[in-house]
């Protein structure tokens, strides 16, 4: 057996194959008997056909493809392991010859994960925007408690206003043609936080229970659905209640209601503080990262081939239609308003980052010997059992269910650890905003 190995263009490789008689013969012959074992030619036994009959049967090509699933996968396990090779997708066959004299020639391409040559990325200087919380912090948190913590008073003796809940019936119509989805009865709509039409919550101020009217709104522009962008609309209103919100007054109850690990207000403010620096120092650390790995995609050229580009965009499509879907909207819709070429190049730029950025990563973790380990993974598989409320359990069955998400899981914790020594060995300067 003779291989040779050719280096190409593009982080390719070419393999030239070429197997003598003997080997491809007796390969051969051994297919036949397999291919015999699960087919049924008719007028024979299951396994019994002799090779003739069974080439007429099932045909020279399948028997041929047959001796190639055999025979390849050894030979280029060896070529990878003898070579180094770094493989990124599945070799592939370009061409085979069998020759008359039963040789087999093989032609098959390797695509190369891309060579990454790392500039220094220990002691990079740093300069990022400070996140810092502002004075009143604690206050609006508590602010945010309150409200949280508040109930709701009939009213009967005044007209609406803005800061009010309101019970209401409506219906809406355009081009007098009832709107689909666009009526409800008894439904609570907080008039001071919104998420209707623009104008629909605040037509509803200083009217009175009971009162019957009618209001006309304009759908916005970029509506999600095409039938209703930009039309005008009458909405029926009926006004079946008037709530007020009442806050509690901010003391040590309140505090005890949000935990009962708090005795009094400080203990809940000083809880506040320490969760407020700690989401500043949090963000901050997610500033200094992402401007250390734009430095290092800025410096780092890496010569990424089209193929490797191509799926990367198919998966970013993939994952943006089921976003547009899951928000309601239309995924063709969408491309035919954006513009096909530009949502190709936008993907195609996020695409080049993606992967010049996990090809950075792993050659970091390459040089620096970073690994996963078990204990990792259990803590990894422990803390989205919290975020998801589930069970470990759970998580693991998932896991052995698509071993995808257990690779996903590596990629996220080797990322972390590299963030992290990246981090740890910058010099950061931070300037205000």
């Amino acid at each position: 057996m003779a291989v040779t190995v050719e280096k190409l263009e593009n982080n390719e490789v070419k393999l030239n194959i070429e197997i003598e008689p003997s080997v491809s013969s007796w390969e051969y012959d051994k297919a036949c008997k397999r291919l015999a074992q699960r087919v049924n030619v008719p007028g024979f036994r299951q396994g019994k056909a002799p090779k003739n009959i069974l080439e007429k049967y099932v045909g020279i090509a399948a028997l041929q493809r047959e001796v190639l699933d055999s025979l390849l996968p050894t030979i280029f396990e060896s070529a990878i392991t003898e070579n180094n090779f770094e493989l990124i997708a599945p070799p592939s066959i370009e061409s085979y010859e069998f020759g008359e004299d039963k040789s087999l020639k093989v032609t098959a391409k390797f695509e190369l994960k891309p060579e990454v040559n790392l500039c220094d990325y220990k002691g990079m200087e740093i300069e990022v925007e400070e996140f810092k919380n502002g004075d009143d912090v604690v206050e609006k948190e508590l602010q945010i408690i309150a409200d949280r913590y508040s109930t709701l008073n009939d009213v009967t003796d005044r007209k609406t206003n803005n800061t009010d809940i309101v019970n209401i019936d409506f219906d809406g119509y355009v081009d007098g043609e009832e709107i689909k989805g666009g009526s409800a009865k008894a439904y609570m709509l907080d008039l001071g936080h919104s998420n209707f039409i623009p104008g629909f919550a605040e037509q509803l101020v200083d009217r009175s229970q009971g009162e019957e009217f009618k209001i006309n709104v304009k759908f916005p522009d970029e509506y999600h659905d095409e039938k209703l962008k930009g039309k005008d609309a009458e909405f029926n209103i009926k006004i079946n209640a008037i709530k007020e919100k009442v806050l509690p007054e901010i003391n040590d109850e309140l505090a005890k209601k949000v935990n009962q690990k708090f005795s009094t207000l400080e203990e809940l403010k000083e809880d506040i503080k320490k969760f407020a620096e700690n989401t500043a120092k949090m963000e901050n650390e997610k500033r200094v990262a992402a401007k250390i790995m734009d430095t290092l995609l800025e410096k780092i050229d890496i010569n990424i081939q089209n193929q490797m580009i191509n799926r990367e965009i198919q998966a970013l499509m993939g994952e943006f239609k089921q976003r547009v879907n899951m928000q309601g909207g239309n995924f063709d819709q969408m491309l035919e308003k954006e513009g096909h070429q530009k949502v190709y190049e936008q993907m195609k730029e996020e695409a080049v980052k993606r992967i010049k950025t996990s090809l950075i990563i792993g050659k970091i973790a390459q040089e620096e010997k970073i690994s996963v380990t078990q204990e990792d993974v259990q803590n990894k598989i422990s803390y989205f059992a919290q975020i998801y409320n589930t069970t470990t359990d759970n998580i693991v069955s998932e896991i052995q269910k698509n071993m995808n998400i257990l690779h996903s899981i590596n990629q996220q914790i080797i990322s972390e650890k590299v963030t992290r020594l990246l981090i740890d060995n910058a010099k950061v300067s931070y300037k205000n905003n």
